[in-house]
């Protein structure tokens, strides 16, 4: 089997009003698991990225979450514990933050990844196509958006350069999102030139 390799986009300008104004609470999200297909379970169950289970407690996917200032076998070891596999690892470098996990569905994906506001960098796409009307008139995003897609949506870490955020599907299962972190030498940089220009 051959590897292929695909660069993603990663988006800054995303004008989509509404998107993700209805949160998932846990009583909906319970209800829709209990009357879900394979489907639903392969995209929200344990281990998924997109789990609002898998940190150990309930947390909407919607809502941004400092993931990075956790430790990933510290968060994910009761889940590990209890025998569920887990399709998502993290880890920084001196240079990046680096995200890797599995991506939901059958191999073909429409994945999106957009950096917000230099602050949080969130993980999209459609598992279900809409059907009738509504699909014309209205983004999947602005409604009830776990019955047609996933999000997961991270909060970026202060030395974090949203600006240089790469993004890569493997083969259409395997995402990795790598986030450069700011030189510290180029911020002092960027401060001397800043005094200079003011004492000018």
């Amino acid at each position: 089997m051959t590897t292929t390799r695909k660069q993603l986009e990663v988006l800054t300008d995303d004008q989509t009003p509404h998107k993700w104004c209805v949160l998932l609470r846990e009583d909906v999200f319970k209800k829709f698991m209990s009357q879900g297909s394979p489907a639903v379970h392969k995209v929200f169950g344990g281990g998924s990225l997109f789990s609002p289970f898998l940190f150990g407690k309930f947390f909407d996917p919607s809502d941004a979450f400092p993931l990075w200032e956790f430790d990933a076998d510290i968060l994910l070891a009761g889940l590990r514990s209890s025998g569920q596999s887990s399709t998502v690892d993290w880890f920084q470098t001196d240079q990046d933050y680096v995200l890797k996990a599995d991506l939901p569905g059958d191999g073909k994906n429409n994945v999106q990844v957009y950096a917000e506001n230099g602050k949080v960098v969130e993980i999209s796409g459609q598992w279900k196509q809409q059907g009738g009307e509504s699909k014309s008139t209205k983004d999947w995003r602005s409604g009830n958006w776990w019955e047609h897609g996933y999000v997961r949506k991270l909060e970026l870490p202060q030395d974090a350069d949203w600006r240089r955020i790469e993004a890569s599907v493997t083969n259409d299962l395997l995402l990795e999102i790598k986030i450069h972190k700011i030189n510290p030498l180029d911020c002092d940089i960027n401060r001397l030139t800043m005094k200079d220009k003011e004492a000018v």
